[in-house]
């Protein structure tokens, strides 16, 4: 009877008779960024059931204002376009979704395929126009606001959207995932979010470390030496803004059927470019992980100041039924993150880890 050999002879893990293993290479980057990404939500999914459901309804919004970053860091953080007007594409994708729902009985989730759709498309004629005549910086920023501003009143005076009035979604009998209605505390809200959340996440990451993701951050850096060296830079740029937009559209559609009702203020003000660049910036422009951990900060916080503004405490009397602390806390935040941590915290933590 012959005997098994184990390890030695000419195989590769035992070559020159040792019988030790190979290591094991390194996960590459976007799978290690996955892993981390799947245990993350993997701990999120028991919260709703964990959370007092005030709690909860804040986790949601946390969530919202996920959505929101995400988008947002793919267009100004991974390819240096910055935004003022991401506004417009949260509205797009909110009154998208609202109308089909409204007048046409579409499920939300066709809504917001739809949303996501037109959403790109106009970022596409946009982006087509701003890089066309060479709109950057600054002058690239106020372009998109004005967009915004402008869909804003177009939304306002137009009878085809309800003016100012906007839309209210219909309530249902019962719950429905394919019109995505629940009761108010039921922790179905939670996990769609935390699903569309952690899609969107996947998203950036994968598009981040594919080869269309390399292009844009080479175009970010310098613009001039990627395209002397044949980088095809404007349709790298339109994908770009493109799938930024596409992702804040989801955030307005489902914002929509969470809360039942949009307006134009709601949907297309400047607060919400405002929440979704402080957001980024708190956290840390163009990481993985910054506009998870500002999500967390900025909607707990926005939980802080409506509580503030409802029962302050007697020393606070003057902030009752007082609008806009909020954004002050916002700007207050950004002044001292800018100026104490530059990267954000997640790009100053993870300098400080390399040196």
């Amino acid at each position: 009877m012959t005997g098994i050999t184990i390890a030695g002879g000419t195989g590769p893990a035992g070559r020159g008779g040792t019988g030790r293993a190979t290591k094991a290479p390194p996960l590459r980057p976007q799978n290690r960024q996955l892993a981390i990404l799947l245990v993350l939500l993997l701990v999120a999914i028991p919260l709703p059931l964990i959370l007092p459901s005030a709690q909860g309804a804040v986790a949601v919004r946390i969530l919202i204002f996920l959505l929101m970053a995400v988008g947002w860091n793919i267009m100004s953080g991974f390819g240096g376009m910055f935004s003022f007007g991401h506004a417009a594409y949260f509205g797009l994708g909110a009154y998208t979704s609202a109308y089909l729902l409204v007048e046409h009985g579409v499920s939300p989730w066709i809504g917001m395929l739809a949303g996501m759709a037109v959403a790109a498309g106009v970022a596409v004629v946009i982006g087509y126009f701003a890089f066309r005549y060479k709109l950057q910086g600054a002058y690239f920023a106020l372009a998109t606001f004005a967009f915004a501003e402008m869909l804003r009143l177009i939304v306002t005076s137009t009878e085809f959207t309800n003016k100012a009035v906007g839309f209210s979604v219909p309530l249902i009998q019962g719950s429905s995932l394919w019109k995505i209605q629940f009761a108010a505390d039921s922790p179905a809200y939670f996990w769609i979010a935390l699903a569309l959340a952690g899609l969107a996440g996947a998203a950036s990451i994968l598009f981040l470390h594919s080869r269309s993701g390399r292009y844009v951050t080479a175009i970010r850096d310098d613009e001039l030496a990627a395209a002397s060296l044949g980088t095809p830079v404007m349709r790298h740029k339109l994908m770009t803004v493109a799938l930024s937009a596409a992702i804040t559209a989801v955030a307005g559609a489902f914002y929509t059927q969470y809360y039942l009702f949009v307006n134009p203020d709601l949907a297309f003000g400047s607060s919400v470019s405002i929440q979704a660049i402080a957001t980024v910036v708190i956290g840390g422009i163009g990481t993985v992980w910054g506009p998870v951990v500002g999500a967390i900060i900025v909607g707990s916080l926005s939980d802080v100041t409506a509580t503030l503004l409802r029962t302050p405490p007697d020393f606070l009397n003057f902030l009752q039924g007082r609008s806009g602390l909020d954004v002050a806390l916002y700007a207050i935040l950004l002044i001292l993150i800018v100026r104490l941590l530059p990267k954000g915290i997640v790009g100053t933590a993870m300098a400080r880890w390399r040196r």
